[in-house]
């Protein structure tokens, strides 16, 4: 990863970086804490199913685009959708999982910003996940999507009603697309390229396959969003300065007051 930054300086002022294992075991914990409550969420099959109708149905009611126009890209060639189920089962994870990483070594505020903001999202996640249980499109007949993985390959779920090792009617709000869009928000804030901006097709790559292998609905994202969204309005990232460090920049004294100094001497 190379997001054209400087690491922290090592002098005194520089933000103290984590312990390693203390966050290893924080991150850890909450990860499994997320786990154990998508599974007390799962087994409300009937919940989720009539949810899941009355969100395709709201979508329609909003004029929103067809989950179904992406799908059909996609499924223009076997090749497309593999790689597109390849990167909703493989990406999400790992790519969040770099990003702190990074962050941790060369970026210490700014990783304990993210790790905020990311646990922040998560728990708003997994309150909507156990109030509002939500099928998503590709188990919806009515929808006239296909679960792309299963006929597709690969899979990270199996039958709904046997699978032991997930909750299949979380979709509402999608974290595959508000941990990507933290990963690029976060890439942008501490990148001085002006290439930094280009961190957003990580975002916008996984919408278009969240969406188009009917994982997900469009608002399933876009509640996503505003949860990020708030979730940054309450914790600011550390201040932007002119070494790109995290530390406060020192504003050169006024020029009157230079003047009086200087004639002091």
């Amino acid at each position: 990863m190379n997001a054209r930054t400087e690491p922290e300086p090592a002098g005194s002022d520089a933000p103290e970086r984590p312990p390693l294992v203390r966050e290893l075991l924080l991150v850890t914990g909450l990860f499994l804490l997320y786990k154990a409550g998508r599974r007390l969420a799962a087994g409300h099959t009937g919940e989720a199913l009539g949810n899941g109708r009355d969100m395709w149905d709201l979508e329609r009611a909003l004029h929103l685009p067809g989950e179904g126009a992406v799908q059909s890209l996609l499924l223009h060639g076997d090749g497309v959708v593999q790689l597109a189920n390849t990167y909703y089962a493989a990406v999400h994870f790992p790519a969040t999982a770099v990003f702190l990483v990074w962050l941790w070594l060369r970026r210490p505020a700014h990783y304990v910003w993210a790790r905020r903001v990311l646990a922040a999202v998560t728990a708003a996640a997994l309150v909507l996940h156990l109030t509002f249980p939500l099928a998503p499109p590709r188990l919806l007949p009515a929808t006239g999507l296909v679960d792309t993985a299963r006929l597709y390959g690969p899979s990270v779920y199996g039958p709904p009603r046997t699978d032991q090792l997930s909750n299949q009617f979380a979709a509402m709000p999608s974290l595959h697309f508000g941990w990507a869009l933290m990963v690029a928000v976060g890439l942008i804030v501490v990148a001085r390229t002006r290439w930094r901006w280009l961190w957003l097709l990580h975002p916008a790559v996984t919408l278009l396959v969240i969406v188009g292998t009917a994982n997900h609905f469009w608002l399933d994202a876009l509640v996503a969003t505003a949860l990020l969204g708030l979730a940054l309005a309450l914790a600011r990232p550390p201040g932007r300065t002119a070494s790109g460090t995290g530390r406060p920049a020192t504003r050169p004294a006024p020029a009157r007051d230079r003047a009086l100094v200087g004639a002091g001497r």
